[in-house]
């Protein structure tokens, strides 16, 4: 299997909603085995884009977004524009270590999904192995990988679903004489076909779960038959079966995709792809209202609530990125942000289809699109488990802070 390259120089795009007010991060500190991000950098990211630059390839993804919507396929139009916007290197640390401002990260993610959920989405996985490489394995990094990177020929991708029952053997790492190679089955692999990295949750020998940074373009295929969901439909998110695929490096040690920060972070992200789809909708639904005659009284409370769930995102997230860059523990934030925001999504979805009634839900387009992209994409992520968990912790006066 190969993936579809993607051309253009690197840059860096200026900040977005919603962001806080925050300098670039300085180097984080790595987990246990890691070394410094962007100890193997051979020079920084690039400059900040013109915000026309982003403009336009915003525009241009939300112009195809219904067609992608009606005949799924992996995005390469919209990534050749993130690549010519220098959108897909800008979370690479600079030479000293620094990267942009992860208040920026996460307004550059709900600016892409609010143009179209499921480019937001493959974004979203790259943006965070991008991260955990820089983090955990920077030796990966090296030039040549971070200028394919950077000009859109790499796309990367996080994959961690087993399989269910019946579905395949869940991927497990087996020595050869090269090296470890990746064989078993995955799910939900957003992006499948189209990114050529991706960290892969596999068990290894010992029975622990390690992160493996593989190589897609061999011993790899995609069952497209798999993913038949009415949401995200560009994303890709394929069953993926392995057979001898190529390991690059094992990141940390045995539990790695969980270590903190960087797990905190990972949510976080997503949950600032939720924020740009819940955007979509809302923004269709004040359109279609505004174009209408005056509003009654329960349309126009289901447009004050969307508004006011609106603001929560936008104040959550911004809480969120601002703990992140403090550098205060970031676990009970991330639960509360994703349990808050989800929930805020919810209800945009839920009162833009009341405000406006059946027809825009009959005739497609974004409020349609971003309401079936949010009802899958929130169920791939059961919260309640965790706000348990921090609820007891909260009532035995240990809650995750």
């Amino acid at each position: 299997m190969t993936g579809h390259a993607l051309f253009t120089p690197a840059q860096q795009p200026q900040s977005g909603f919603p962001q806080p007010s925050e300098p670039s991060e300085p180097g984080l500190t790595p987990p246990a085995g890691g070394t410094q991000p962007g100890s193997t950098a051979t020079a920084d990211p690039g400059v900040p884009i013109p915000p026309n630059a982003l403009q336009s390839a915003l525009e241009q993804i939300a112009s195809g977004a219904d067609e992608l919507d009606r005949d799924p396929a992996f995005p390469v139009g919209a990534f050749r524009a993130l690549a010519n916007a220098g959108v897909l290197g800008i979370t690479l640390p600079g030479s000293d270590g620094r990267r942009i401002g992860f208040g920026e990260e996460l307004a550059l993610l709900a600016q892409v999904s609010r143009a179209d959920g499921s480019v937001g989405r493959i974004l979203d996985g790259h943006f965070n192995a991008v991260e955990r490489l820089s983090v955990a394995c920077p030796d990966a990094l090296d030039a040549g990988e971070r200028s394919a990177i950077a000009g859109g020929e790499l796309l990367l991708g996080v994959w961690g679903a087993d399989p269910a029952p019946g579905e395949g053997e869940p991927a497990r790492l087996f020595g050869a004489p090269d090296g470890l190679l990746l064989h078993g089955v995955k799910t939900y692999c957003s992006g499948a076909g189209g990114v050529r990295r991706a960290l892969v949750v596999a068990r290894d020998e010992a029975q622990e779960r390690r992160l493996a940074y593989v190589d897609l373009d061999d011993g790899v295929s995609v069952d497209r038959a798999w993913y038949r969901g009415e949401g995200l439909r560009a994303s890709e998110s394929h069953r993926v079966v392995f057979d001898g695929a190529t390991v690059l490096a094992l990141l940390g040690g045995p539990g790695e995709m969980l270590r903190e920060p960087w797990f905190s972070r990972d949510a976080i992200r997503t949950s600032a792809t939720w924020a740009g789809i819940a955007q979509s909708v809302a923004s269709a639904a004040l359109r279609f209202l505004h174009e209408r005659e005056e509003p009654s009284e329960i349309v126009a409370l289901a447009a004050g609530r969307m508004c006011v769930a609106l603001r929560a995102v936008e104040l959550w997230t911004e809480h969120a990125a601002q703990r992140a860059q403090s550098g205060a523990p970031l676990s009970g934030t991330a639960i509360e942000a994703r349990w808050a925001i989800a929930a805020a999504c919810r209800q945009i979805a839920a009162d833009g289809a009341l405000a406006c009634g059946s027809r825009l839900l009959a005739t497609g387009g974004a409020l349609s699109r971003g309401r079936r992209d949010l009802d899958l994409f929130l169920l791939q992520h059961r919260l309640e488990p965790l706000l348990a968990r921090h609820g007891a912790g909260a009532v035995g006066g240990d809650a995750a802070k």
